[in-house]
Order: structure tokens, then C-alpha cells, then sequence
């Protein structure tokens, strides 16, 4: 037996999975997301650190707990309403620390460039990524910058990664929900997603609308400071709304009850979702959280919120329930309850 086959005879099979090839739909957030992690990346990568799948790894080291977090960013067009794919992995990445409780403090940054990719629009990415950083109060630290051939890639790709300390005290994770919490949204949906869709599709509405690419850390910060009984926070990225709110049911196994009316929705943005025949229950947002917290402390904490520029429109939009486990059940604006399921496809791909 040669070196070789003793090496495949030491490879474990591979898993049963419904598709033999990557779809669009592997990137998007919902059912085929999720099945492709745990098939193929958790049954190998497992551990009690990963498995938790929270935004952020949490880390102890000697009497520090430090979040640490990773993404790619890919979006089509890299030039869009409201920022670019520069400010995107920033506030994408600082977002993901802030969902684990975390103060964010340093950032990596990696690009990989296509050849022919204009030198004017990268510098204009690095220069947002400058600001971005400074409103984001952390730092880049560290990074690394590849070419490829031309038609290799599709202009830029950016990875982050990001370190932050979390404070004592703060507990903040998708498995601790827990019946009787309230969840507060932060303000309106889906505004992100109808932003690059309009900016891939050159169409223009009447009112222009704007992605809602943020930094949440100094929101959260107030909400914290606020309280510490926030059981659970996280950004409604990919998959949307609807899809976060599965992952959390599942995670706590519990069931989640919204409500239709309480979801605020820009009116613009309801249209436009009504044209391309779109629910914004599962497009992708970029500035947004949902907060499940204890119900003694979620009116002053959306109290302080709405002091917030990032929080004036928010709103308790539902609550954790005993009933259906694992289950997001909407009660809508006509009066029906109506089961919301995690996104099985691709509503837009390439959006973060």
C-alpha cells in the first residue's frame, strides 16, 4: 500500500447530503446554509467552541473572555445606496462581536483582487474602510492582499476578522432565550437587500432607498448599560429576519411568537417588495438586531433605545413562548397565525 492510499483509506465518508454540487442557495443563509455547516464543516471542524455557532466564538483567556469572529464579503455590486463592500466587512464584522456582548477592539483585513480592478475604486473602499473603522472605534491591525487572473474573481473580495473583550457580567448567546422574554427590532427591515437589488438591477424608485449599513456597538452599549438580563442579540444578515429568528428557536428550543403589525417596514421598501414578489421577512439587513430580554427590563431598555440614532424605531415585536418548540409562529395583520419557515432558497444572492 502506497503513502497515498493509506491517506484516502484515512478519510472519512463523505456525508449524505441532498445536492453533489455547491448551489447559490449554500450561501444564503437559510435551510441549505445551515445543512451544509453541520454536514460538512461541524462534523469535522466540532468542538464545544464552534459548536455553539454563535456570531462570535467566546474565548477564556486567563480571567479575560475575548470574542472572536470571521467573515468574507462578496457583495454584487461592490458600490451601492448607502456604502460599499469596504464599509460592509467593518460594520459587518464589529456587528458580529457586539452580537456576542463584545467592546470591539481589533480588526483584520484581507483582500483579493482581480486583475483590471480599478485602482480609483479600491482606493475609495480603503479610504471608507479608514472611516469606517474610526466610527467603529477599532483598529485594523493586521491583513494580507492577493491578485488573481482576470475573470478569477468578480473585482474584490474582502475577509475580516475581528477581537473584541467581553465585559463582566454580560452573558448574551442563541441558546439563551427563554419563555416570557420579550424581542425588541431595533427599526425597519430588509432596507439593505432592496438597496443592492436596485443598484444590480439599475432601477430606481421614486424615493431612493438606502442600505442601513451601521456600526450597533454604541447602541448596544447603551442597551447594556441599561441591563444585563439581554439573554440573546443578533443582526439579521443573511437570511433575514425570519431566518435569524429560526436559528434562535432552535438553539433554545424554544418557540417565538410575532406579531405582523408591530414589524416596522419602510413603505418604499414594502412596494418594492411587492413588485419583485419578495417577502422581507428573509431579506438581508446590515444595521439592524434583534434583542430577546428579560420582560422586567425591556421597556426601559427600548426606552434608551429610542434615544439612540440607531434605535428610534424600535419595538417589542413578539415574545418566547413554551409552546411549538423550534417553531416561529406570526400572528398577522389580518388576524392569522402563520408559520414562519427557515428560507429553503436564494432570495438574492451576493448581498453581504
Amino acid at each position: 500500500m502506497n503513502a497515498n492510499e493509506n491517506y484516502q483509506g484515512a478519510v472519512c465518508p463523505i456525508p449524505k447530503i441532498e445536492y453533489d454540487k455547491i448551489l447559490m442557495a449554500h450561501g444564503g443563509g437559510g435551510t441549505l446554509t445551515h445543512q451544509l455547516i453541520k454536514k460538512i464543516f461541524i462534523s469535522q471542524f466540532g468542538n464545544e467552541v464552534l459548536n455553539v455557532l454563535h456570531d462570535s466564538a467566546i474565548l477564556k483567556v486567563e480571567s479575560k473572555r475575548l470574542a472572536f469572529t470571521t467573515d468574507s464579503y462578496v457583495v454584487n455590486p461592490v458600490f451601492f445606496p448607502g456604502g460599499n463592500i469596504g464599509e460592509l466587512a467593518v460594520y459587518g464584522t464589529i456587528n458580529d462581536l457586539v452580537m456576542a456582548g463584545a467592546e470591539p477592539l481589533f480588526l483584520s483585513v484581507s483582500f483579493i483582487l482581480e486583475e483590471g480592478f480599478l485602482i480609483e475604486d479600491l482606493w475609495q473602499i480603503v479610504v471608507s474602510m479608514k472611516n469606517a473603522s474610526q466610527k467603529g472605534n477599532v483598529k485594523i491591525v493586521t491583513g494580507d492582499t492577493k491578485v488573481v487572473d482576470n475573470g478569477k474573481a468578480d473585482k474584490i473580495f474582502i475577509n475580516t476578522s475581528g477581537i473584541g473583550i467581553i465585559p463582566e457580567g454580560v452573558d448574551i448567546g442563541p441558546q439563551n432565550a427563554k419563555p416570557g422574554d420579550l424581542i425588541i427590532l431595533n427599526g425597519r427591515i430588509a432596507e439593505h437587500g432592496i438597496a443592492i437589488l436596485s443598484a444590480r438591477e439599475g432601477i430606481e424608485f421614486e424615493s431612493e432607498i438606502i442600505s442601513d449599513l451601521a456600526p450597533l456597538n454604541s447602541l448596544v452599549s447603551l442597551m447594556l448599560n441599561e441591563s444585563k438580563n439581554i439573554h440573546v442579540l443578533r443582526d439579521p444578515t443573511r437570511g433575514g429576519l425570519a431566518s435569524t429568528l429560526n436559528e434562535i428557536a432552535a438553539q433554545s428550543n424554544i418557540g417565538i411568537r410575532i406579531y405582523e403589525d408591530k414589524i416596522p417596514i419602510a413603505g418604499n421598501v414594502k412596494a418594492a417588495c411587492e413588485i419583485f414578489g419578495l417577502d422581507p421577512l428573509y431579506i438581508a439587513n446590515e444595521g439592524k438586531l434583534v434583542a430577546f430580554i428579560d420582560p422586567a427590563d425591556a421597556e426601559k431598555v427600548l426606552n434608551q433605545m429610542h434615544a439612540h440614532e440607531l434605535g428610534m424605531e424600535a419595538s417589542i415585536i413578539g415574545e418566547v413562548t413554551k409552546n411549538n418548540p423550534k417553531t416561529v409562529v406570526m400572528k398577522t395583520a389580518i388576524g392569522t397565525n402563520r408559520i414562519i419557515d427557515m428560507i429553503s432558497g436564494e432570495q438574492l444572492p451576493r448581498i453581504c
